[in-house]
């Protein structure tokens, strides 16, 4: 198995150590190429991913923000092998499939959208590794849902990498299910981190769930700007939610109001308590 990688920072970085972990021939680029070379030279790619190795890749992942992969999709169309699978792993699926499936269609290979859905706080290569992928799910947006043999091609190509399992979206419901489950989480831990009480006090006396729900506050400010805005209507949708339940329970403390806050506390628990039935 042959696999191409464009970009080499946090997630292509780890895909590539995670191929060649699993014996694969990896071939990278990235715009740095002190990246490049540096991948080739800790191992975690066999060589430079140019024009005249496509042709030898079983798999092409695009790993890159949505902007400059879709520019980098629509520059190599053309040189692209119809052999080849090509999947980006953006954030933000809508924008980046339209054009993907669109270069597809006019030149002859095959594209999908993928998502590794894993990550980490710090980004770049030097913090990428082998098993940042081990018992995670890959989002894929195929051409065709109903295509069985792409979707086994599919499989084999991507579980290798640590994988647990493919999960079939469209670009439509990835979009709405990561401004809920991942980008509205950056946003508020983001936002949460910059109270005074942050700088006064420290993490002298803060507890596991401080640590934890500040951890994303570290994210890539010019990566999660682009990804917001392309998804700004999903990701407002879900903020304007949230806005609104705070101000209840702002509103039960102004009030002193203890019935309220009960409820509102309860209330809270018993939706956990039903999205976990619901995901069990």
């Amino acid at each position: 198995m042959k696999i191409g990688i464009v970009g080499l920072g946090l997630i292509g970085g780890s895909l590539a150590k995670a191929y060649k972990k699993a014996g694969a021939t990896v071939f990278g680029f990235d715009k740095d190429r002190l990246i490049t070379a540096f991948a080739k030279l800790a191992e975690a790619i066999d060589d430079e991913l140019s024009e005249d190795r496509f042709e030898e890749c079983d798999l092409i992942l695009v790993a890159i923000p949505p902007v400059p992969a879709a520019a980098w999709l629509s520059e190599n169309a053309p040189k692209l092998p119809k052999t080849a699978l090509v999947i980006d792993c953006c954030g933000t699926k809508r924008n980046i499939c339209e054009e993907g499936f669109k270069l597809a269609k006019e030149y002859g290979f095959t594209y999908a959208g993928g998502h590794p859905m894993a990550g980490n706080q710090f980004g770049g290569f030097k913090n990428s590794r082998a098993d940042l992928y081990e018992g995670a799910i890959f989002a894929l947006v195929p051409p065709d849902h109903n295509d069985i043999h792409f979707m086994e091609r599919a499989k084999k190509l991507i579980l290798p990498a640590g994988f647990t399992k493919l999960v079939i979206t469209s670009a439509e419901e990835h979009d709405k299910m990561i401004a809920f489950t991942s980008q509205m989480a950056h946003v508020v831990s983001n936002a949460f981190i910059k109270s005074d009480t942050a700088l006064e006090m420290g993490v002298a006396v803060s507890a596991g769930s401080y640590r934890d729900f500040t951890r994303v506050a570290y994210l890539d400010a010019e990566m999660w700007t682009e990804l917001f805005l392309e998804n700004r209507d999903n990701l407002k949708y879900e903020l304007d939610v949230l806005i609104a339940e705070l101000s209840k329970y702002s509103k039960a403390l102004s009030d002193c109001d203890e019935q309220e806050m009960l409820r509102l506390l309860k209330e809270g628990r018993e939706r956990k308590i039903e999205v976990e039935k619901k995901c069990s």
